[in-house]
């Protein structure tokens, strides 16, 4: 896969490069897996090489089946890129009008306007990508135990429509955000 975007730097942060995930995107993503916090918000964290290794893989598998698209999103440095966070774009089915967005920050990344900016990329992507086969609206769900998540849906588009009741493997209630097609 060679699919890349890119967001916009500000006065504050560098550009960000999304890009598909590659083999040697294990160690960092490791690395950012150690944080308690990421740990406790994801269903299935990556505490291994060989899970990042098969995590990493089964990423290609979602591009290639075009139904799951995870963008590694990277700040460029001198030595290469820095991982920063993730974002993936779910549930695309042909004639079918929604899909979800998720995303995490890495912990060194969170605050400095990452995510939104990240979201808001694979957002137009998406949006410009499968117009033709009828996707009109991205949702963005999250627990309400998360303000955070709240403030990058806002920021990068996405409105509140309503809270959630809790159902697993989600103990608390949810919010929804959607971002409709322009």
């Amino acid at each position: 896969m060679s699919m890349t975007l890119r967001a916009a730097p500000t006065a504050a942060a560098p550009g960000l490069v999304l890009r598909c995930w590659r083999d040697d995107d294990v160690d960092a993503l490791l690395a950012a897996y150690r944080d308690p916090e990421l740990r406790a918000r994801t269903r299935h964290p990556l505490t291994t090489a060989a899970q990042a290794r098969r995590w990493v893989a089964g990423n290609r598998q979602g591009w290639a089946a075009g139904r799951r698209f995870s963008f590694a999103v990277c700040e460029p440095t001198s030595d290469g890129d820095r991982l920063v966070a993730c974002v993936l774009l779910k549930d695309v089915v042909p004639g079918r009008a929604d899909a979800e967005v998720g995303y995490w920050t890495a912990a060194p990344a969170r605050g400095r306007g990452v995510a939104p900016r990240a979201v808001d990329a694979v957002s137009r992507w998406a949006f410009t990508r499968f117009a033709a086969t009828g996707l009109t609206r991205l949702e963005l769900l999250h627990q309400i135990d998360n303000p955070a998540s709240c403030r990058v849906a806002e920021k990068s588009g996405y409105a509140f429509v309503e809270v959630l009741p809790a159902r697993p493997p989600f103990p608390l209630d949810g919010h929804r955000h959607v971002r409709h097609h322009d």
